[in-house]
């Protein structure tokens, strides 16, 4: 069993201690019993691997994956973890590996204040293992680096430095949070050196050939956290190295899908700094570099579609949003036009009622509906007639009375525009469903991304609060 794996979890929880699971909740009846006869081990075992024993049941059952079904499981875990660890706590005459154990219970509900306090004791312990050390110490950086106490965090990391190189993947993850805390607090100067190191770390762990897990998720977060430390002082220089770098690394471990992201934020940041030209030019001469840089015609081809389907959002991106064309229907509200939403910021939602990764997007758009409404954020449900609803083919105003239904069973409080044909949908590249367009308060497209997932709706969400600001 890796311990390891585990660590995943320490890029994902940006605020963690604020969905700590109440222990309260899950700490009566017979599964206490049951669990009483458990070691401590046994409890983080059965923990560690809840996610993939449910998602085994769910394909057996057939259930179809979906970000809610994640985030219920992911919920799951985090309770049950949460009551292990509130029983292993009442414990008497904890060993050093029980401690090590409690620690990534506390981890996995959130709590980071009890894996701090159980780490620390097996820190103490009697002849703890020399890697388990290690590992217990990344995990303090890390917790102490989200508390913004930089003095234990650093303290601690030269104390992993000094026992030795450790695992690449825990220097990465531990200056990545340094990096990333330092960006919170605005002091870029020290941002800058972790954000390198860690990148680094990274690439010598996606590098590896020896090495079992890649890191690739770490190797973009680290590469991101350069890019936004030059970024932040306005450095486009450094910023577009950056970038690039990430695209030569992306070629040399062979990942498309890196490549593309590389290749793309490069075009889009050059584009938002006012170097629109420059930004044309690289799309361009990236679509071009793929061949050379991938010697399979598929990830050729694979790149260089992804690539061709954002060109017309690179051509948008800075222009003033093309006019709706062809409404038919909009409701609740009354039918306007985007010059008459000039002041406004407008996030235009294409999506359809046959779209499940449309619905992941809801909560999201419900939320930010109640909270920025006032301070001048419009959102539009926008879609089409596709002659068919509710698993039926239907005539246009039946499609729109289940149109209806569908916003009120969904609670979506935000205007829906129905168009005749395609003419909207095309002129804002929403080739593929959901595609999401951020359009500032100057009528000015800011913002263009199709599909949806946690990072999306969190950088549509910051997106949203940059645009709102602008007066």
């Amino acid at each position: 069993m890796r311990i390891c794996f585990i660590l995943i979890l320490l890029t994902l929880s940006g605020s963690a201690q604020s969905r700590r699971v109440n222990p309260s909740a899950v700490q009566s009846g017979p599964a206490v019993t049951q669990a009483n006869n458990l070691t401590i081990k046994q409890m983080f075992d059965e923990t560690n691997a809840y996610n993939k024993t449910k998602f085994a049941e769910f394909e057996l059952k057939k259930i179809p994956y979906s970000e809610n079904l994640r985030l219920r499981t992911d919920r799951e875990k985090r309770q049950l973890a949460a009551k292990y660890s509130a029983i292993a706590t009442t414990r008497a005459g904890l060993t050093g590996e029980d401690f090590y154990y409690l620690g990534f219970l506390h981890w996995i509900a959130e709590n980071f204040d009890g894996t701090a306090e159980s780490m620390k004791k097996f820190l103490a312990s009697e002849n703890p293992a020399a890697d388990r050390l290690q590992t217990a110490r990344s995990m303090l950086v890390f917790i102490y680096a989200k508390q913004k106490n930089f003095e234990e965090s650093l303290k601690i990391l030269a104390e992993y430095q000094k026992a030795g190189p450790g695992k690449m993947s825990e220097r990465a993850r531990m200056e990545g949070v340094l990096a990333k805390s330092y960006l919170e607090t605005k002091n870029f100067a020290a941002a800058g050196p972790h954000a390198k190191r860690a990148f680094e770390a990274a690439k010598a762990t996606a590098l590896d050939p020896a090495s079992p897990a890649k890191g690739f998720d770490d190797l973009l977060d680290a590469g991101m956290l350069v890019f936004e430390s030059y970024k932040a002082v306005g450095d486009t220089k450094e910023a577009d190295a950056v970038l690039n770098e990430m695209r030569s690394t992306a070629a040399s471990i062979g990942n498309p899908s890196f490549y593309f992201y590389s290749a793309d934020k490069l075009i889009v940041y050059q584009i938002e700094t006012g170097r629109k030209p420059l930004a044309l030019e690289n799309y361009t001469a990236a679509l071009v570099q793929a061949g050379k840089d991938f010697t399979s015609k598929g990830v050729q081809y694979e790149i260089v579609q992804k690539l061709k389907k954002r060109e017309k959002h690179y051509k948008l991106l800075g222009e003033t949003g093309p006019e709706f064309a062809n409404i038919d229907k909009w409701f609740t509200g009354e039918q306007q036009t985007l010059g008459n939403l000039r002041g406004k910021v407008v996030l235009l939602d294409f999506w359809a009622m046959w779209c499940g990764p449309c619905f992941d997007a809801f909560p999201s758009l419900i939320e930010w509906h109640q909270d920025y409404k006032s301070e001048g954020l419009v959102i539009l449900g926008m879609t089409r007639y596709y002659g068919e609803a509710e698993g039926f083919p239907v005539d246009n105003a039946a499609e729109i009375a289940a149109l209806q239904r569908f916003k009120t069973a969904q609670r979506l409080p935000y205007d829906f525009v129905v168009t005749q044909g395609q003419l909207t949908q095309m002129a804002y590249g929403a080739t593929g469903l959901p595609t999401a367009v951020l359009i500032d308060r100057k009528g000015k497209v800011r913002y263009i991304e199709t599909g949806t997932n946690p990072s999306r709706l969190v950088e549509m969400r910051e997106m949203v609060l940059k645009l709102l600001a602008e007066k």
